[in-house]
């Protein structure tokens, strides 16, 4: 059996202190075989956040793979944003977008933050041409017989929701993926978890979403999702504090506007558009 921890959104700046411990003594004593990480490490991408979580993931003393979220992006900085964006990140640049590779199974990123967008709101995903060829050129060098399982900061879809892309290029990106056989596509940014089907017209895919560690909740206490993959199926457990059972952590569809309740005095983001820069395929 093939066990992993898959979390998200840990928001370094308004991180949740007890849910960070919790989830590192549970690597520490229950030693899974990969740590998953689906992006948003900080809330504001400012350097003492970044300092705090590369900390932090240093101490997770097993394999772990990290994907960029939308709040790594610097904020406050345009020129940050758009010549080194991830300078600040680069303590533990060899996890980033790392491939894993275990027995009969691998673990594969997406991109799918970007600097600049075609539209207001730059915290929605956005799989380029680049990204999604990347990621299926490292899919089709793996085994045949191999699961994969594909991290990205967003979900590709919504699963119930119509004209409001969440992620531009995400359709396109599942069909692909579910074209290729990928078991299940892994992702965050929405606070609460879900295991959702979705057809495409390539055939069906899963798409499990991590909820948060951190004080920005949804709608469900902070929590991470436990995987176990055995006799080629693969399990999902959403573990958390509260000992809520996994079906209620679980929500029914991923939601167009997927941006958690603001807390009190934290501050609004503003991110002025400026013609969009094409962002690194990996």
């Amino acid at each position: 059996m093939t066990r992993l921890f898959h979390a998200s959104d840990l928001h370094f700046g308004l991180e949740d202190p007890a849910a960070l411990a919790w989830f590192g003594d549970c690597v520490r004593t229950e030693r899974p075989d990969a740590v998953l990480i689906t992006g948003d490490l900080t809330m504001r991408a400012r350097t003492r956040e970044f300092a705090a979580a590369c900390d932090w993931i240093e101490t997770l003393d097993v394999p772990v793979t990290v994907e960029v979220g939308n709040h790594d992006l610097p904020y406050f900085n345009p020129i940050a944003r758009f010549f080194y964006p991830y300078r600040r990140i680069r303590r533990i640049a060899r996890l980033v977008r790392r491939e894993i590779d275990l027995p009969g199974l691998a673990i594969v990123p997406l991109k799918t933050t970007a600097r600049a967008q075609w539209r207001l709101d730059w915290s929605k995903g956005w799989v380029t041409g680049k990204a999604l060829a990347h990621t299926l050129a490292a899919i089709d060098a793996l085994p045949r017989d191999a699961m994969v399982l594909v991290t990205a900061h967003h979900p590709l879809v919504e699963a119930g929701t119509r004209g409001r892309a969440l992620t531009r290029g995400g359709e396109r990106a599942l069909a692909a993926l579910a074209g290729r056989g990928v078991a299940a596509v892994l992702s965050g940014h929405v606070h609460d978890a879900f295991d959702l089907s979705k057809n495409t017209v390539q055939g069906p895919i899963r798409m499990i979403g991590a909820g948060t560690l951190s004080q920005r909740i949804r709608s469900t206490p902070p929590s991470f999702n436990e995987l176990r993959i055995a006799d080629g199926e693969l399990s999902v457990r959403v573990r958390n504090l509260a000992a809520v059972p996994t079906a209620d952590m679980q929500i029914a569809d991923i939601p167009p506007d997927a941006m958690p309740p603001r807390q009190p005095g934290e501050p609004v983001a503003r991110v002025h558009a400026v013609p969009p820069v094409d962002p690194p395929a990996h």
